[in-house]
């Protein structure tokens, strides 16, 4: 086959794959239209999840010479498109633009739906409480730092819950106007720059590392200041109009859990999780007797968080952030939390939400 009978053959799909999508976008509108009215959540994770495996799966079976990474990028773009066409769909992340929180906002909702930058987790809460938007992108864990007390700690005192949470592994990048040789700074977030320091100190000898309020600082460094590079992610290198120097190795690749935080829980999946606080009287014994009620249960408890309650002077008090395997909905997780209630601890749902795998960065 010749070149231009290979691209006549290339034009031929490419109208068929316009018609399919255009297909495709209205069977999602009827279905948006059964949502509406039957008052259901249009972004179900859960859902969204399951067909993303289904597909990977049918092209593996077939074969075919697309990666797992490609399949879930191409369709998780077609899926914010049907997102955006259906309910305009809106959502708030912890800023400034090309943060961190940004980077996976953009990663879970794709590129078609509209983003809201705030300068505070406090921010976030209030544009999803007055429904200024959909939903909300915070991070809650990071693999250097452990966990995000802000997010704790609003979630208790909100009526908002976690809908959905987004594990994510974070490939940091060198990026400046110039080209690596002539680099003799590198500015980044604190945390950022001791995680990455071998890798740095390796690729860039001759480098100082600076430490800064955050990376779009860093960036704003590398993009005015001759010989200045910044760490951060690919796409504050593209908002910022700088290049890519180079990319962290995965053994300097660092983890971090974030939630879409929503008015409310996501819906049973069959496979999920859930985010409580037990409120309890700081004794001997106390944690203890919390994990007992759940292990007589036979309910998982996968993490545990511990948190001085405001207020409490005397340091009487305790309270836990507890991740439990399972949907509060379920009959096990119930007749526990009925347990831990009578015998005096004050128990609040911070939400239930399908278990996610880890997401590597696109």
């Amino acid at each position: 086959m010749t070149l231009e009978e290979t691209r006549i053959k290339i034009d031929a799909i490419d109208q068929q794959l316009i018609r399919l999508l255009n297909e495709r976008a209205e069977m999602v509108h009827v279905i948006g239209e059964i949502k509406k009215k039957d008052g259901l959540d249009i972004y179900v994770p859960g859902r969204e999840e399951k067909l993303l495996r289904k597909l990977c799966e049918l092209n593996d079976a077939q074969k075919g010479l697309l990666t797992e990474k490609a399949i879930r990028a191409i369709f998780r773009e077609i899926m914010s498109a049907a997102l955006a066409l259906e309910n305009s769909l809106s959502i708030a992340y912890l800023g400034p633009a090309g943060s961190w929180t940004h980077q996976v906002a953009i990663n879970k909702f794709g590129n078609s739906v509209a983003y809201a930058a705030e300068a505070s987790t406090e921010g976030v809460f209030a544009r999803v409480a007055s429904q200024e938007v959909d939903y909300g992108v915070l991070p809650i864990e990071h693999s250097t730092e452990g966990a995000v007390h802000h997010t704790l700690d609003h979630l208790v005192d909100s009526d908002l819950q976690i809908y959905a949470e987004i594990l994510w592994k974070v490939e940091t990048v060198v990026m400046a106007k110039g080209d690596a040789a002539s680099i003799h700074v590198i500015y980044g977030l604190p945390q950022m720059l001791a995680q990455c320091r071998p890798w740095l100190s390796a690729c860039f000898p001759h480098a100082a590392l600076k430490e800064s309020a955050s990376s779009s600082l860093a960036a704003t460094h590398a993009e005015n200041e001759p010989g200045a590079a910044a760490i951060g992610t690919p796409l504050g290198a593209e908002l910022h109009g700088l290049r890519v120097l180079s990319t962290s190795p995965r053994e300097h690749a660092s983890r971090a859990r974030f939630i879409i935080l929503g008015r409310r829980s996501g819906a049973p999946s069959g496979h999920d999780n859930t985010m409580l606080m037990v409120h309890a009287r700081d004794r001997v014994g106390a944690l203890l007797e919390v994990l007992q009620v759940f292990a007589s249960r036979n309910v998982n408890v996968r993490q545990i968080e511990n948190r001085p309650v405001p207020g409490d002077i005397t340091g009487e008090q305790a309270r836990f952030f507890l991740e439990i395997s399972g949907h509060h909905q379920e009959p096990s997780l119930q007749e526990a939390i009925h347990d831990l209630t009578t015998q005096g601890a004050k128990v609040k749902v911070l939400g239930s939400y399908p278990a996610p795998g880890w997401v590597e960065e696109r």
